[in-house]
């Protein structure tokens, strides 16, 4: 049955595709060669935790959803699919999209830290969407986030696109921006400015002043009108330092070119056919708004391509994710007259309002990305003009995650938002556009999941995906919902899952507190302090943490094992590892976290199901929240949809088992899995993907002892892993 289905759906996708010589154009020339026409193109747009409780375009986005009327004239030209899951997480959701396998078989359960050993990465052996696509002479491009690999515990590092086989990339190898740098460049002590930036004077800043440039040239900047930003913001955008009320002269010597500072202040890294360069944060390049810095770069390499190959140009978006930090007031056209000099960027409540204008600098870079390729133009009213058969180019736009709880729309919950398997952390929107489309304007409620994405860019290409990789794949085709409007559905469950990500010797990110709860997925002390929490983890320095000697805590129940030594309230523990599978109308939730066993005086694995009726009905759909759990009273029918669900879940979950010494997981331990270990234990020596399990740990070391394991097994024939689609 799983085999009938893919074959069917690679068929009408195959059949779809031959229909395409009529459509001509790409984003400039004509793509004619010869009397075929070149597959389409594709832009493939990553929204980062904008999560589908955001998205007006899909009946959702609450009181004050986010202007976004340039990714709503493209959803209103193509196919909004109202019913897709990713991941729990950036790089779990990331990784399923470029490979189509979900994260119980690369091993990607959370956002990649720099701890996460290489086995938590992307490996250099995976069949990744640009490797797949080279099959059909596409030329590959990423502009901004990548968080699938490196640059720590890589062999690769910094060139880890080239690796997994972008041809071009220019952006943030470890993904997240960095912290906002409160001494706004060395002006004034940490902590006093909590943008970034020096604020108008009206907010205790200045209206003017001096702003360097890191080649020591300088600019007088004010600001003349309430409308214009703060001239701190004014300096910043343009990749300076602003010094307050000072003409310029001699640099202060405390200026500092050498600080991130979030959105603002990023370590570029630009591949050109595997050619690194590392930009230092001191050159311009480095320096202005991410999202205008991607998206300037997008539309660089698109206008550059040739019209005798076909090309696919991923805009993986920074925003909106934390830390939260006001973008240019030119860029919010709706809400920017709203931005106020004083905000607190780490405040909850003024947080929630920026990133809605992060959101909206997004969409109005991807309508300049539009209009500046030739795939849109303006109306005479300013708005976008997008006609889907104009070019040969296919249009995709995602969320990687839902949103972070702290910034979820109602009736969605916040308590169950990203980093949870509930749907306000899983479900995310999805819309494809472009010449394959017919009768656009429409809606899909079938299930569909992100590793699905996978399976379609091949569709696109004329590849079939399984046929084409060694490995499993988890996807199903998407191209016949785009060519058949009365297509069923092609999937019969859907299936998310987080966790946490392997380290050396069975390390754990360390505790991180958010109000009354405790949390291991910030990567870092400064990720957690990104997004309002305290950090207990090693090198903690916040009063309310319980002093155990500067050790930090490495897990949330030793959090409450203080706590309740010391008499204090205990913490809410969320899920450590959460599961979720839905067929139509059901939806069965695992969780599993470590709790504190006060009796026993240590930590105990806890393990919780719930069952729930789901849908999508927009303003108000049925959430899965802890009031509707089904499985304290169930009916003859829940208990038979209960039982179905687990017993799928069950399976999901075993369906890739280990195999020791095939390092390159193509199925078999032989003469090349050797061959690869022997050249990484003796050029590289760390974590790699050839690095096994040993007494129920990694060491993070490829070394003699992972060799003899690949001895021990070679000629081994491992289980072949099952899709459940």
């Amino acid at each position: 049955m799983r085999m009938h289905i893919r074959r069917l759906a690679s068929a009408m996708g195959a059949a779809a595709l031959a229909g395409l010589a009529a459509c001509g154009g790409s984003g400039g020339d004509s793509q004619a060669d010869g009397p075929e026409t070149l597959p389409p193109n594709i832009l493939f747009v990553v929204m980062d935790d904008v999560g589908i409780d955001q998205m007006a375009a899909f009946g959702y986005g609450g009181a004050t959803a986010p202007s976004m009327p340039n990714i709503g004239a493209v959803a209103a030209a193509g196919v909004r699919f109202r019913n897709t899951w990713s991941m729990p997480e950036c790089s779990p959701g990331r990784a399923a999209f470029f490979l189509g396998r979900y994260p119980t078989r690369t091993r990607i359960y959370q956002a990649i830290g720099p701890n996460d050993l290489a086995n938590s990465q992307v490996s250099p052996y995976e069949t990744t969407v640009p490797k797949l696509l080279k099959q059909a002479s596409y030329e590959s491009a990423m502009f901004g986030k990548f968080h699938l690999a490196g640059p720590e515990n890589n062999e690769a590092g910094n060139a880890t696109p080239s690796v997994l086989g972008w041809d071009h990339f220019y952006g943030w190898i470890g993904g997240l921006p960095g912290s906002i740098d409160s001494t706004a460049g060395g002006i004034a002590a940490e902590k006093t400015y909590a943008c970034g930036f020096v604020p108008g004077q009206a907010a205790g800043g200045a209206d003017s002043g001096a702003c360097y440039q890191a080649d020591k040239s300088c600019t007088t900047v004010s600001r003349t009108s309430p409308l214009q930003d703060a001239a701190g913001l004014q300096c910043l955008s343009a990749g300076g330092i602003f010094v307050p009320n000072q003409s310029c002269g001699t640099a202060p010597a405390t200026l500092d070119f050498k600080r991130e500072n979030a959105y603002y202040v990023s370590p570029l890294v630009i591949i050109d056919d595997g050619k690194v360069t590392e930009v230092p944060l001191s050159d311009p390049r480095s320096r202005g708004y991410r999202t205008r810095i991607e998206t300037d770069a997008a539309i660089d390499w698109i206008k550059s391509r040739p019209s005798t190959r076909p090309w696919m140009a991923t805009v993986s978006y920074s925003a909106a994710h934390t830390p939260w930090q006001q973008p240019p007031r030119s860029l919010v056209p709706v809400s920017g007259n709203a931005v106020a000099d004083g905000w607190d960027c780490n405040g909850s409540l003024t947080g929630r309002l920026i990133q809605d204008q992060m959101t909206e600098a997004l969409d109005t870079e991807f309508g300049r990305l539009m209009v500046e390729t030739g795939l849109a133009r303006r109306g005479d009213d300013g708005q976008l003009q997008y006609d889907p058969k104009a070019a040969n180019t296919v249009i995709v736009i995602v969320g990687d995650n839902g949103t972070l709880g702290s910034a979820v729309k109602l009736p969605f919950s916040g308590s169950q938002a990203k980093g949870t398997a509930y749907q306000t952390g899983v479900w995310d929107p999805l819309i494809i556009a472009g010449p394959l489309v017919a009768q656009p304007d429409r809606e899909v409620d079938h299930m569909v999941n992100m590793v699905d994405l996978f399976q379609f860019f091949g569709e696109v290409a004329g590849i079939d995906a399984h046929a084409a990789v060694p490995r499993t794949i988890d996807s199903v085709a998407i191209l016949p919902y785009l060519t058949h409007p009365d297509q069923p559905s092609l999937r019969t469950v859907n299936f998310t899952i987080g966790g946490y990500n392997l380290q050396a010797d069975g390390g754990r990110n360390g505790a991180c507190v958010i109000n009354t709860s405790c949390t291991q997925i910030p990567v870092s002390k400064s990720v957690c302090e990104d997004n309002q929490g305290i950090w207990w983890g090693a090198g903690y320095d916040d009063p309310s943490v319980v002093p155990n000697g500067g050790a930090g805590y490495d897990s949330c129940w030793s959090v409450n094992q203080a706590l309740y030594k010391a008499d204090r309230d205990q913490l809410e523990i969320l899920p450590e590892i959460s599961a979720a599978i839905r067929d139509d109308r059901y939806k069965l939730v695992r969780n599993t976290r470590q709790a504190y066993d006060s009796a026993s005086d240590s930590g105990t694995s806890v393990v919780t199901e719930e069952l729930y009726e789901v849908d999508q009905a927009a303003p108000a759909p049925l959430l899965d929240t802890p009031d509707r759990n089904l499985l304290p009273a169930q009916s003859a029918e829940t208990q038979s949809a209960y039982a179905d669900l687990r017993a799928k879940l069950d399976d999901m979950l075993a369906a890739d088992p280990d195999c020791p010494g095939d390092g390159n997981r193509d199925g078999v331990v032989d003469e090349q899995d050797l061959s690869n270990w022997s050249r990484l234990a003796k050029e590289w020596g760390l974590s790699s993907v050839y690095d096994f399990v040993i007494n129920n740990v990694l060491d993070g070391l490829t070394n003699d002892a992972d060799g003899a394991i690949v001895q021990a097994n070679l000629g081994k024939t491992c289980p072949k892993s099952h899709g459940i689609y």
